[in-house]
């Protein structure tokens, strides 16, 4: 169980495999160990690493005085700490964003990248901070809002309540109970998305869920992105990678063919 310090926040990261880099980054209010189904299938060919972000499971939390950590910031500190050059990246909601927003830094940098549920907003949709989760300090284990179906939750109970076991750390039960302010610089570069996501040239996959919110913003990602792939994978909600795993690694796999 490894941590390494990136920009002044005791990084806890996980990994397994050998070969090409593979990276994972998890949503808002998940976590690295959210990824196991994607460890399982992709390990025989790459060497697969997540890590924790900031203020998220085993990391440790910034000081509540200050602004929350730059994630885009936070991913080119762990690349350089592991000496990942060339990366895939696969990224889910917030990690999906923390990987559009550092691609558009590094518009041919990664060998490939995979954001899933996460996009562009749609022209005219204004873009704001996120509302933080309100959270009473009876709250131990973490609701997951449409990030999961009920028919999840009833069909496969257990790989449900594993998930809410494994983000719901006392480290990100602090962040909730202490919301730190979004930095401008966070904001500015997620509402300038459009303009910087056109320059991307490393391949690219788009994948959601056909339950999400969000696939008008997937959809206009593709729109934007040239040469860009695009699959919804339909009954599948926010958090297509783990509850719909097996169709979500069947079309990474696909799309990892064509460019490792």
């Amino acid at each position: 169980m490894p941590w390494v310090e990136v920009g002044g926040t005791d990084i806890y990261y996980q990994e397994t495999g050998v070969g090409q880099p593979l990276v994972l980054l998890h949503g808002m209010s998940s976590c690295a160990e959210a990824w196991f189904q994607q460890f399982e299938h992709f390990r025989s060919r790459f060497r697969v690493i997540a890590y924790d972000s900031v203020n998220h499971g085993h990391s440790s939390n910034s000081p509540r005085d200050q602004d929350e950590p730059d994630r885009a910031d936070e991913l080119e500190g762990f690349l350089a700490a592991l000496g990942i050059n060339r990366p895939i990246l696969a990224g889910n909601s917030m990690g999906a964003n923390t990987l559009l927003r550092w691609a558009t830094r590094h518009p041919a940098d990664a060998l490939a990248l995979v954001p899933s549920g996460m996009g562009v907003a749609p022209e005219g949709q204004a873009v704001g901070p996120a509302a933080a989760m309100p959270l009473d300090r009876e709250t131990l284990f973490l609701p997951t809002g449409d990030a999961l179906t009920e028919g999840f939750k009833k069909e496969q109970p257990r790989m449900y309540e594993r998930y809410l076991r494994i983000r719901s750390t006392a480290t990100r039960l602090e962040a909730l109970r202490h919301p730190r302010k979004w930095a401008p610089r966070t904001w500015d570069e997620r509402s300038n998305l459009a303009a910087g996501v056109s320059s991307v040239t490393s391949p690219m996959q788009i994948i959601v869920g056909g339950l999400d919110r969000l696939v008008p913003w997937c959809e206009r990602l593709h729109e934007l992105v040239p040469g860009s792939r695009y699959r919804v994978i339909e009954g599948a909600p926010h958090n297509v990678y783990y509850e719909a795993a097996q169709e979500y690694n069947a079309e990474v796999d696909a799309f990892l063919t064509t460019v490792v």
